[in-house]
């Protein structure tokens, strides 16, 4: 039985002044896409796309009255704050198979934003869908379908020259995450929710969530809350020298991976990993 999920869509990492975010970003090694706004909403935002994935760096560019849970977020840091899942069809049939997994989808919600480019706006749209937050315990999250998926990935915005190709897994602190298990089996499956040591692993389809108490993450964050973005790279010695050539702070893990500090990165821990 299918759960109607097809791995992580995007990250949404909450930023106090957008502009700077994106230079910032940039510096980092990203590409990043011309700046969109949010139709009807004081919300805008560049994206960092890769071939199946991406991250939304995401901020006010005006008031907005309907913006309380960025608001919210902003106040205490930047950082990840929201997980968007792909859906595996479309809205309507994604919720029926998530309804048949005793879940309770909300119905759709159109999003739409004006994408800047030099030639003139275009509209990407997109249809949400939510469920209760006891359903997907410690993470926030949505259900995200691209309706126009050729607006946003273009060709030129998938090569970035950190050598950083999609995201590989979020990371996340959880005060007890055993006893997140049973909803992420009903939201996947049995054996796609593992239990370690450490905590819990879920296998979204292409990308991973994995929950850790506070006490072995080292984040220095409240939990429910996520901790760290981990990312793919082609190379680590591409990436490596990219870094060093940027002025980028980084340590080398003894696994290999490369970790960016939070402070480099706009309130996000990055952890970038060969497969």
């Amino acid at each position: 039985m299918t759960n109607g999920i097809a791995g992580i869509d995007h990250i949404i990492v909450g930023v106090r002044d957008l502009e700077a975010a994106r230079r910032n970003w940039m510096r980092l090694g990203f590409t990043v896409t011309p700046r969109g706004r949010h139709i009807g909403q004081g919300t805008a935002n560049y994206c960092i796309m890769f071939g199946r994935d991406y991250l939304e760096l995401l901020g006010f560019v005006e008031r907005d009255e309907y913006g309380h849970r960025l608001e919210a977020f902003l106040a205490e840091r930047e950082g990840p704050m929201s997980v968007a899942f792909a859906p595996e069809y479309d809205a309507e049939t994604t919720g029926a198979a998530l309804a048949t997994r005793g879940l309770h989808p909300s119905p759709p919600r159109a999003l739409s934003r004006a994408l800047e480019l030099p030639e003139g706006d275009v509209t990407p749209r997109f249809s949400l869908l939510n469920l209760p937050p006891e359903e997907t315990p410690g993470l926030d999250c949505f259900i995200c379908g691209h309706l126009t998926p050729e607006l946003v990935r273009q060709p030129e915005w998938l090569v970035h020259p950190n050598g950083v190709s999609g995201i590989k897994a979020v990371h996340l602190i959880a005060d007890d995450p055993a006893a997140l298990a049973p909803g992420y089996r009903q939201l996947f499956s049995d054996d796609r929710v593992v239990t370690t040591v450490r905590g819990l692993e879920v296998d979204t389809g292409r990308n991973h969530l994995v929950f850790t108490r506070p006490s072995l993450s080292g984040a220095g964050i409240a939990a429910p809350s996520i901790a760290t973005l981990e990312l793919r790279i082609d190379s680590g010695i591409v990436t490596e020298a990219y870094l060093k050539k940027a002025g980028v702070a980084f340590m080398t893990l003894p696994d290999g991976r490369l970790a960016v500090s939070s402070a480099e990165a706009n309130g996000t821990s990055l952890l970038l990993a060969q497969d």
